[in-house]
């Protein structure tokens, strides 16, 4: 029974991560790109944000440089419909999907006329969805709780008066926090926690192209990290805690995405700049899952997995209301990486519509900030685990979903 609760809850975290192309994977790094629901990011470099879409937009920023700025995350998801076939319950679930914040920090400096360096502070995937103990699906998840942080020192080279080269590498942190409950004809309702984290590196390659003042177009793939998450799992009765076992060392195989992003800015006039985004995220790579004791490394499992890779478009503009305002807006569209067959409660994601707004102030030469908001419309999920292969009783449900984002950050010019 250890063996079976450790691989149901393991199984999870892939099926956790693999859903952030929209759900999990967490774009909002930069409040001023927000505003243009990301629109041309590859190509901006308002402020250094933007170097976590292109560290070679370094090259336009001269001098030291900081910047902070975090993005408040309030999601709401709801399952209606919800069915038992088991044990043949109806019971809808509220607040499924739980808040949080998304900090992010950088700092440049230049060299010399040519070489420019900077580092990065992201948290580039994290979400909490928390569920009931005993609602319906709770075989196939109850909490799920994943935090991550990449530092990225950057190095950027003016190649040429219009061309742009940058490099980073990503130093990456992810930790995993589940919980499944399973039904044992002895000891009743039990509940199996897993906890694992790992340090894995990654690299980014980019580069950007001015055809003259007013256009630019940028160029950026960040790869895949490879982790191997290191863990324990504990089994408890539900409602109590109190573990029934002793902690068993497991660990997991996984990757975090590579992702190729394509942008362009043209500023047409005093007033407006357009811009436009294309980004492919490449979660196929998520095709299989391996489950190994620490202790002797003998395999529990190998789970070949369907995921999609993904795509995002985006489309904005800026308007210069005058010498200190600014004024952003974009649309974008983010397709989930998530089919039917493969939706679990943990991920009840779809496609998604985002639509921007946001504001630059130029207090002085030196200082400025940036205000945004967002909000993502979710097209309706239905879940039907019968599909996804999981054991557990069948479960089928609706879910409706969207974010509010609300960005903020700080720039600072020495």
């Amino acid at each position: 029974m250890q063996k079976l609760l450790t691989l149901t809850a393991l199984g999870l975290i892939l099926s956790t991560l693999e859903a952030s192309a929209a759900g999990f994977h967490l774009r909002e790094q930069s409040a001023a790109a927000q505003g243009n629901a990301f629109a041309g990011a590859t190509a901006g470099a308002d402020n250094i944000s933007y170097a976590y879409f292109n560290a070679a937009g370094l090259t336009r920023h001269k001098g030291t440089n900081i910047n902070f700025g975090g993005t408040y995350i309030a999601p709401k998801a709801k399952a209606q419909n919800v069915h038992d076939a088991a044990w043949n319950r109806d019971a809808d679930v509220e607040n499924i999907v739980h808040a949080a914040v998304a900090p992010n920090a950088a700092i440049s400096h230049q060299l010399n006329d040519k070489t420019f360096i900077g580092l990065g502070l992201n948290v580039p995937y994290g979400m909490i969805t928390k569920y009931d103990e005993d609602w319906a699906g709770r075989e196939h998840g109850v909490t799920s709780k994943i935090i991550s942080a990449t530092f990225t020192p950057m190095v950027a080279y003016k190649a040429t008066d219009k061309l742009s080269l940058g490099a980073g590498l990503q130093i990456q942190y992810l930790k995993a926090r589940l919980t499944t409950g399973v039904t044992h004809p002895l000891a009743g309702k039990l509940n199996s926690s897993v906890e694992g984290d790992a340090l894995d590196l990654g690299w980014q390659l980019s580069s950007m192209y001015e055809f003259n003042d007013k256009t630019r177009v940028g160029l950026s793939y960040r790869s895949k990290v490879m982790h191997k998450l290191k863990g324990t799992n504990k089994t408890y009765r539900a409602g109590t805690g109190t573990p029934l076992t002793g902690s068993k060392s497991i660990s997991a195989h996984l990757n975090t995405p590579a992702m190729l992003s394509m942008g362009v800015s043209h500023q047409l006039n005093e007033k407006w700049t357009l811009m436009a985004e294309y980004q492919r995220v490449f979660w196929s790579s998520f095709r299989d899952l391996y489950i190994r004791y620490q202790s002797n490394d003998a395999m529990l499992s190998a789970v070949r997995e369907k995921w999609r890779d993904t795509n995002f478009w985006a489309i904005g503009a800026s308007y210069q209301i005058d010498n200190q305002w600014k004024w952003r807006l974009g649309l974008a569209y983010d397709q989930s990486a998530i089919r039917l067959q493969h939706r679990t409660p943990r991920i009840p994601d779809s496609d998604r519509l985002w639509y921007s707004t946001g504001l630059n102030y130029e207090y002085n030469e030196h200082l400025t900030f940036d205000v945004a908001y967002t909000y993502i419309y979710a097209h309706k999920a239905h879940l039907d685990t019968a599909l996804t292969g999981n054991k557990g009783a069948n479960v089928t449900a609706d879910f409706t979903n969207s974010v509010q984002l609300f960005g903020v950050s700080l720039n600072y010019k020495f």
